[in-house]
This record gives structure tokens, sequence and C-alpha cells, in this order.
């Protein structure tokens, strides 16, 4: 296990600074001059436009920049917005609010997602499997955007259950109805997956074998059939944890949520390529420490996977 741990934390290095190069370099390709943006309609000086451009290195070869910033990204720093602001003392602030949501959006899908899918997957072609499939398949089917609105729409103008925006996102309770709205994709893909790998190991011989020895129905899909059947979810919702964080630009900007995903937006808008670049930079990380920990899940599921 050691072994492939180590293994698995070299090949996360290439991947990091690959994604980070791209990323660097689509942001900075950009049109425009973000340093002139400042200035808003107003005229730029152009000596304090120059002397803000030498005093952030914009005046070097893009690819000088980009060494620049990764030599300061591996201590740690991850630049400076054109507000003079560091970025990790923005994504610090961000980042409590954004983890809050994601976590939030993540229990929902794996609660109702793995619930869901595993009745359906007993009760295949039921009238609850057919149900749930046809569920899934609208959440699938809706954008976000969309459903942002219609929750927007319904529970909070005309219910009046929760605010339609969030008033305070520290606020746990004005979390709900965005997380519910970001995980309900999440939620979708999670319940097929459960209510198939379900429908597919129900007929395994080891679950036959556990029923031939008399074993509690509970234990046999409790310990027996849900376990071994979570693997193909596992994988997904490693992956998902961190597109959830990602993904959360859309779902704060819709409900005026003060995270990650909304300073990300606000960056792009303002061609912030630091601040751009130190975001998506994290989230990397975020996405490639989701993964190792789904690779060393799969031997405590399995006890027939075996690392080398």
């Amino acid at each position: 296990m050691g072994r492939f741990v180590a293994r698995r934390l070299l090949q996360m290095i290439p991947v990091f600074f690959g994604t980070t190069a791209l990323i660097f370099f689509m942001v900075h390709a950009l049109p425009g001059d973000p340093v002139a943006a400042m200035w808003g309609d107003k005229a730029p000086d152009p000596v304090q436009v120059a002397a803000l451009r030498h005093q952030m290195g914009f005046d070097k070869p893009m690819v000088q920049q980009y060494f620049d910033y990764m030599g300061k990204l591996l201590t740690g720093d991850f630049g400076t917005g054109l507000d003079q602001r560091p970025v990790i003392d923005k994504i610090t602030e961000a980042l409590p609010v954004t983890i809050r949501l994601a976590l939030f959006a993540f229990a929902i899908e794996i609660v109702l997602g793995v619930a869901i899918g595993l009745f359906a997957g007993l009760r295949r072609g039921k009238a609850f499997d057919k149900g749930a499939l046809v569920m899934t398949l609208l959440l699938i089917s809706i954008p976000v955007p969309v459903l942002g609105f219609i929750f927007q729409t319904v529970f909070g103008q005309n219910l009046k259950w929760v605010t339609p925006t969030v008033q305070d996102s520290n606020d746990i309770t004005q979390l709900v109805l965005p997380a519910i709205v970001l995980g309900s994709l999440s939620l979708a893909y999670v319940a097929r997956l459960t209510r198939t790998s379900i429908a597919e190991n129900i007929k395994a011989d080891y679950v036959r074998t556990a029923v031939a020895k008399g074993l509690p129905r509970r234990k046999v899909i409790g310990t027996h059939l849900l376990r071994n059947s979570m693997i193909p979810v596992v994988t997904f919702l490693g992956t998902d944890l961190g597109a959830l964080m990602g993904g959360a630009i859309v779902t704060e900007g819709i409900f005026n949520v003060t995270g990650v995903g909304n300073a990300l937006f606000k960056a792009i808008n303002m061609k912030e390529g630091s601040t751009v670049s130190g975001f998506v930079a994290f989230l990397v990380l975020v996405y490639l420490a989701a993964g190792l920990i789904v690779d060393l899940l799969y031997a405590v599921l399995d006890p027939r996977i075996r690392y080398a």
C-alpha cells in the first residue's frame, strides 16, 4: 500500500503542473488589458499603467511569468490580485462558505442518492424503480440555472419557506436551498449508479451464498451487497466532491452566496489572471486529493483488491 501511495503522489506532480500551465496560459491569453480595466470607463494614465504592469510582472514574457508564478506557488504564495490583496487571503475568506455548501450538498446526494438507488435496485422493474428512473432523468435533464430559478420561485417567493437569495452566507439554514440545487445533478447520478450496481450484484454468487447460509436479510444487504456495490459510487463521489466546489460558481451566483465560486466568477469578469489561476490551482489540489482518497477506499470496500 505504501508503494501505491508513493506512486500516486508522483503521478500527481505532472498532472498538477500540466493543469496549472494550461489554465495560466489560457487566462493570460484572454484579450484586453486587466490593468487598464482598473480605470473603468475613464482613460487610464499610461505612466501609471506601465508602472503597475512592471510592478505585477506583466511586462515580462509569458513563459517567464509562468515560471515566476509556479516558483511562488510551490512556496504557498498563490499570487496577488489587481487589488493588491494576496489571493490566499481571498481563498481563506471564501473557502469556509463553499466547504459548508459543498459538504451540505455532498451529504444530501449521498444519503438520498444511495437510499433511492438501494430501494430501486432491490425493487427493479416495480413502481418505485420506474418512478426513481423518471425523477433522476428529470434532474439530469434540467440545467442548474433553470432548476435554481424554479426552486427560488416555488420555495422562496411562492411558499415563503426560505429566502430566495442568501442574505448571510455564514447562516447554515440559508444554504439549504442552494445545497439542494447544487447536489441535485449528482444525486441523480448517485441514485442511478447505486441502482444499477445493486441490481447486478444481487445476482452474484457471494450474495446467494450469504442467503443460503441463513444470514438475516439486513446483514446480507448491508454487509455483502451494499458494500461491494458502492465501489463505482465511491469513484463518482470522490471526483464529485471537487466538482461540487468548482461547480458552485453557478449556484453561488444564482443564490448570492459569497464563496469560492462567486469570488472566481468576479475574478473572471475583472480579468484578474492571478486570482483565477490561484483559485483554480487550489481546486486542482482538491481534485487530486479526492482522487487519492478514492483509490485508498477501494481496498477498504473490497478486500479482494490489493495494491502492489
